[in-house]
């Protein structure tokens, strides 16, 4: 968060105590959300879950909206992990195949691990004060992509590119989204069918 950021904590953790909390904070409100979904989500109920004073909460979080804005940026953060990592990837050996199984099923991951991850989105997209995080998503998802269509041999040109990361953002997004809530067989036979589609997607525009 930059400096003049609302969202900004009040207190960087300086102890590993302090750091410990934060984490126990961001844990249940990310439960809670998936509970009670982002109405009724409040600090006092973070509070009470947590057996503190809504005091402790507000020593290092200003509002609601600044634990969610810190849930949703250490997922963020996650999936960066992964979009970092796919620019060593050997894609020359990879191939459009073996890059679209190897980074569906990576983000995957990413998107089953967060507890409440489509109400975090949704709020994500619709909450102004997070809006930044859905907009860096999408940016930082969208260069990826586009930088993976040069690097495997597309001379396109590079308001093309973005549009083709976009699309394919757009549409791994939001099975993702869908996959995370299906049992485990439909699920898997979702990310099969998405794997598909972004393959012959890949293959046709490169």
């Amino acid at each position: 968060m930059t400096k003049n950021n609302p969202l900004q904590r009040r207190h960087r953790p300086q102890q590993q105590r302090a750091q410990k909390r934060i984490d126990e904070i961001l844990s249940v409100t990310a439960r809670l959300l998936a509970q009670v979904g982002l109405d009724d989500l409040t600090t006092v109920l973070i509070a009470r879950e947590l057996g503190i004073s809504v005091g402790s909460v507000y020593h290092y979080f200003p509002n609601k909206f600044a634990i969610l804005y810190a849930v949703g940026e250490h997922w963020l953060e996650e999936m960066t992990v992964i979009l970092q990592a796919i620019e060593s990837w050997d894609l020359d050996e990879l191939g459009v195949d073996g890059f679209v199984d190897q980074y569906c099923d990576q983000m995957l991951h990413v998107y089953h691990q967060q507890i409440a991850v489509l109400p975090l989105v949704r709020a994500m997209f619709t909450v102004p004060e997070l809006r930044e995080l859905d907009e860096r998503h999408d940016e930082e998802v969208i260069d990826c992509l586009a930088g993976v269509c040069r690097r495997l041999g597309s001379t396109k040109k590079e308001d093309e590119l973005d549009r083709i990361g976009r699309l394919l953002l757009e549409i791994s997004h939001a099975l993702f989204l869908v996959i995370v809530k299906q049992n485990r067989q439909r699920g898997t036979k979702t990310l099969t069918d998405l794997k598909l589609m972004l393959s012959e997607y890949l293959h046709r525009q490169l």
